[in-house]
């Protein structure tokens, strides 16, 4: 196997049940979901991960973003191991039970992307379909940029192609307002601070005033709040933007060929709009399927619509099979 780019493999692995002995606590998986805690070993990190449906299932890798963790596609794992995927959700590197590495640089876009190829090996698989929200919809498309023939197919949740992204920075100031958090995340240490204070005051409300009324409980925050507290965790997440800032990295090609669904809660208070057409217009085989009424916050305010979605666009069963 190759990773697409330079010709070497991050050689994932799957470690025995005993790696995670003592650190993910015993209501982890909601009852509701029946998925199995894993760690993978990939591309120099140690990943923790949640796994269900069909051992020999097509594999469906599920990316999260800020300030989540694996539970943020928690009410799409069932949906969609009933369609007949492995559906593998890990906590990205520096998020929850994962590998947290101490410096910026260990959380370019490069070293992300290549975690999740690892992820594909791990599973001995040549390809795997992809879903991503947010920061795991920014490692999405860096995949299908960089490392295509690992991917099957492609869906992006409220985040635009990478270049559609950089446009919009350098001609909009509404879309630079939006993101007036990123360069707040630049500060040393001030962002965690701020963000720790009052039990996590500042995240729980941000999440709560940017998403509809009633979609996350009071047990959702729960969860999150144990994540965030975990050592190291809160700086290790703000360092995903210290790393995209610092590095600027441009794609090495703008078209996607990668057959590619773009979901667009049609009310994100963070992203224009405009973005996800312009970013379907990147793929040679693109989709916009825009959510109206839903915010930023889809996965969680829509999350049968989306599973039906990822369903629809990347087919769990061989081809002949519906037959």
């Amino acid at each position: 196997m190759t990773d697409g780019s330079d010709g070497t493999a991050p050689r994932g692995e799957i470690r025995d049940d005993e790696a995670l002995a003592g650190d993910v606590p015993a209501d982890e998986i909601p009852e509701e979901v029946p998925g199995t805690s894993r760690t993978i070993e990939t591309n120099g990190v140690r990943l923790h991960a949640v796994e269900a449906g069909p051992e020999d299932g097509k594999l469906l890798v599920l990316l999260h973003g800020f300030p989540e963790f694996w539970y943020g596609w928690h009410e799409t794992i069932v949906p969609l191991a009933n369609a007949g995927y492995r559906v593998v959700v890990p906590d990205q590197r520096g998020y929850n039970h994962s590998a947290k590495p101490p410096d910026v640089g260990d959380y370019r876009i490069d070293e992300l992307a290549r975690d999740v190829v690892g992820v594909i090996d791990a599973f001995g698989r040549e390809t795997a379909a992809v879903a991503g929200h947010d920061w795991g919809a920014a490692v999405g498309w860096w995949l299908v940029l960089h490392h295509a023939d690992r991917l099957s197919e492609f869906v992006a949740v409220n985040v635009p192609h990478p270049t559609v992204f950089e446009r919009t920075l350098r001609g909009s100031w509404s879309q630079r307002l939006k993101s007036w958090y990123v360069l707040a995340f630049q500060l040393p240490t001030l962002p965690e601070a701020v963000a720790r204070a009052g039990n996590w005051r500042l995240p729980v409300r941000s999440m709560r005033k940017t998403s509809n009324p009633g979609t996350f409980a009071d047990e959702d925050f729960r969860r999150y709040r144990r994540a965030w507290n975990r050592e190291g965790a809160f700086e290790a997440m703000v360092n995903w933007y210290r790393a995209i800032v610092r590095d600027r990295p441009e794609p090495e090609t703008t078209r996607v060929e990668v057959p590619t669904l773009v979901i667009w809660g049609a009310n994100d208070r963070f992203l224009e709009k405009r973005m996800a057409g312009r970013s379907v217009e990147h793929c040679a085989d693109g989709r916009l399927m825009t959510v109206d009424g839903a915010t930023h916050w889809v996965v969680h305010e829509d999350p049968h619509r989306v599973a039906d979605a990822i369903v629809d666009h990347a087919d769990p069963l061989p081809p002949g099979a519906r037959e």
